[in-house]
């Protein structure tokens, strides 16, 4: 059915190929917006005098005179410097498919939508049709309506129908890998077929299943924890989730970014609203005072959601310059744009986006909403990044157990002492009593303070010179006490009281460091062309500006309510 339905729309004659009326903000303004603003009114750039970003900027043309003539497509200059492959300079020739629709256009008489503004200022920066676009949208109750309707008029529109109803066996099976991602046991099988007859159904395929049985089937399934595994693995690609930092050969560990996984598992399980689920992932750790000591556990949750914004590749930990510290940044800006947005922002970091309605403008001020969690006066490698989740109480347990097994280690290194001084004797004992007191002085002496004829000495008397602690299984050959294994034993007793210390655990956050001057916090600006180390004017933090028609883009550097003069957050993720 799908593959009718695909075909069926592949099949379909474009608009441009059957003479429809064709407008430059909607047909025209996105070839060009693509192929040609960059050299051509982009930043102020208009290479041969020509500004193509209005259809009467284009008419006027530049040095060479008109760029096009309405009515008369084989005259316009643009035509043909596109056809000849002259234009987009440097760049692939432009499709057949937009040469025709630039054509079909100029015939028709270079037709706008609508006035063209007397002069373009930020305001004009996109054009009605790209603020339509429908992902911008507000999300309207009146377009919820059914997904088999839309099926349904497309299929009939088609001479198609839908397939016919899937038997017991069948269903159940899809509905568990869909759900679940594992298929039923025969057992589970068995048991809804015997369901379906109970309530009805032979069991055949092609007719209906009893409501009841498959609502029982599909709360079962929604209610299983493997729920959560399954759906939680696409939101988990979305972010761009791995155990390691994804950058150089090595490759760093990311030891505690599980807990981010097992958050969005437990999210869907728990049937957290979306809304939610969203904040605590952008803005978890503002929800939460510092300093992060004591924490609950819807505190902990909040935190720990936040390494959202910290499965971006991070290569700091092997190389920590700006290049890549900004280059970690840009690939959060780069991820939170696809998986919440579902635009590529990325693409507006060297220069306005060709196809989506962003400006390079618009990238930065997003970007200026993450930075004070980055900050690149200050960086955190990836320890510096964890919140450690050892509460007081636990910590003086710890301290407490500590203490009792140092008193081990206090008494195992007096005992030490005296099996190397057993043996350092014996070996003593060894050499020509004339060299036995140097020996000792010089096996006595710290190692870098020894004399050259200290350590020429030694080198004579190789077993005096080796020993130590971790050497003394070598000299227990010929004494009965067993020093090593006696040392080893200690030892253990010390690790063993050491294992009853609480477990420190930490979660991989993205929180922001207290400011206590305000000339501290980190200041964005725009990169010219997208380079780190060309900075041109500073931006503030501020949503999207296309969606602005729906509701208030701007953010305030610190949120007001923040008491002065440090703030541990500015709060802008809020």
């Amino acid at each position: 059915m799908l593959r009718h339905l695909l075909l069926a729309t592949l099949a379909s004659t474009p608009v441009w190929a059957v003479g429809a009326a064709l407008t430059f903000e909607k047909d025209v303004r996105p070839i060009l917006k693509a192929n040609c603003f960059h050299c051509h009114g982009e930043e102020g750039e208009t290479k041969g005098g020509l500004d193509v970003r209005l259809a009467r900027f284009i008419q006027k043309g530049g040095e060479n005179g008109p760029a096009i003539i309405p009515g008369d497509a084989a005259k316009s200059h643009l035509i043909e410097l596109v056809k000849a492959g002259d234009m987009p300079k440097g760049k692939t020739k432009l499709k057949e498919r937009d040469i025709a629709i630039l054509e079909q256009w100029i015939a028709a008489g270079a037709k706008t939508a609508r006035p063209e503004p007397e002069k373009l200022g930020p305001e004009h920066a996109f054009t009605d049709e790209e603020r339509a676009w429908w992902s911008l949208q507000p999300i309207s109750a009146q377009a919820r309506k059914s997904l088999d309707g839309f099926i349904e008029a497309k299929l009939t529109e088609k001479g198609l129908s839908f397939s016919r109803e899937a038997d017991p066996a069948t269903f159940i099976r899809r509905a568990s890998l869909d759900l679940l991602g594992l298929p039923p046991t025969p057992e589970e099988v068995q048991t809804f077929e015997a369901a379906c007859i109970q309530l009805g159904q032979s069991g055949q395929s092609g007719q209906t299943l009893p409501d009841a049985a498959v609502r029982a089937l599909i709360d079962r399934l929604l209610a299983s924890p493997h729920y959560g595994e399954r759906w939680g693995r696409h939101w988990l690609d979305a972010a761009g989730y791995a155990d390691s930092e994804g950058f150089g050969e090595k490759d760093l560990e990311r030891k505690w970014a599980w807990k981010f996984r097992d958050y969005v598992i437990q999210a869907l399980n728990k049937d957290k609203p979306f809304d939610q689920f969203v904040r605590e992932q952008l803005a978890g750790d503002e929800m939460v005072p510092q300093p992060y000591k004591n924490l609950s556990a819807e505190a902990i949750e909040k935190l720990t959601a936040t390494g959202f914004l910290r499965m971006p590749p991070n290569g700091t930990g092997e190389m920590n310059d700006a290049a890549t510290q900004n280059a970690n940044i840009a690939d959060t800006i780069k991820m939170v744009g696809t998986s919440l947005y579902g635009l590529t922002i990325g693409c507006a970091q060297c220069h306005d986006h060709r196809y989506d309605p962003i400006s390079q403008a618009d990238y930065y001020r997003l970007r200026a909403v993450f930075e004070p969690g980055f900050d690149t006066k200050a960086w955190r490698s990836t320890p510096g990044r964890l919140v450690s989740l050892l509460t007081d109480a636990q910590a003086a347990e710890s301290a407490k157990i500590e203490a009792e097994a140092k008193k081990l280690d206090a008494v195992r290194l007096v005992k030490q002492e005296e099996f190397i001084a057993e043996v350092l004797d014996k070996e003593l004992a060894k050499a020509p009593e004339k060299d036995r007191e140097a020996l000792r002085s010089a096996y006595r002496t710290e190692a870098k303070k020894r004399t050259a004829d200290q350590t020429k000495l030694l080198k004579a008397w190789p077993r005096i010179n080796q020993l130590s602690a971790g050497s003394l299984y070598l000299y227990d050959t010929t004494n009965k006490t067993k020093h090593a294994d006696t040392l080893k034993k200690m030892t253990e007793e010390a690790t063993a009281v050491r294992a009853k210390k609480p477990l420190e655990e930490f979660v991989h956050a993205f929180t922001e460091l207290p400011k206590a001057k305000p000339e501290l916090i980190p200041a964005t600006f725009i990169f010219n062309r997208g380079n780190h180390d060309q900075p041109k004017d500073k931006v503030s933090p501020s949503e999207l500006t296309v969606l602005a028609a729906h509701r208030k883009v701007e953010l305030p550097e610190k949120d007001p309510k923040l008491p002065p003069p440090a703030a541990a957050s500015l709060s802008r993720r809020r």
